[in-house]
């Protein structure tokens, strides 16, 4: 019996050097240089280098879709460096003795981590259990992501500035609400799957 298509998965190419896979490696490899400059106190690298990180993933998403260059590989590189740079971003912004005199909270990170470690799970045992890879992108958890990616940017201007923004309460905790409602969507949406999935079977 032949394992079930992932959904979206037409088109892709076989190639491993493309343009998208080279922007995702470069972003990986921005990492390590971002923790670096965080740790060293500076302000003004860590910001240009979180905003050319940004701005290569729009272009990797672009080119991708765009110009018919997704592939299986990019597939894993895209989201290994959004996750390692966020990871990186959350875990070193929350801590008081590197970054200040704006910090995220350690609430809102707890937040992040716990709803991504349930997705990743919930990908990789439905992957493991039934040979698919379920599409779980929606328009609550892109406007989830967008507040993330935010935040970050927000709390590395600010830093830079020097200037303590009391403002930012809002932006955590809209962010926050925005993870957790993704959280739950994307849990039902998981229940969903393995309901189909069960019935599906044959008896």
């Amino acid at each position: 019996m032949s394992k079930p298509k992932n959904p979206g998965t037409e088109g892709w190419v076989s190639s491993i050097v493309t343009v998208p896979n080279v922007l995702s490696a470069f972003r990986i490899l921005l990492v390590p240089l971002f923790v670096w400059a965080l740790l060293e106190r500076q302000t003004i690298e860590p910001l240009v280098i979180f905003f050319i990180a940004g701005i290569s993933d729009l272009f990797d998403g672009f080119i991708a879709r765009h110009l018919h260059q997704r592939s299986k590989l990019g597939a894993i590189l895209d989201p290994a460096g959004d996750k390692l740079l966020m990871a990186a971003s959350y875990i070193l912004l929350t801590l008081p003795q590197v970054v200040g005199p704006n910090r995220i909270p350690l609430g809102l990170t707890l937040i992040v981590f716990a709803r991504d470690l349930m997705i990743v799970g919930g990908v990789l045992w439905a992957y493991l259990t039934f040979g698919i890879t379920p599409v779980l992108p929606t328009i609550i958890g892109k406007l989830t992501t967008a507040f993330q990616v935010g935040t970050v940017f927000l709390v590395l201007l600010t830093n830079h500035l020097g200037k303590k923004a009391g403002w930012m309460v809002a932006i955590y905790g809209i962010t926050a609400a925005l993870t957790l409602a993704s959280w739950i969507l994307y849990y039902l949406r998981g229940l969903r799957i393995l309901r189909e999935r069960r019935s599906s079977k044959p008896v």
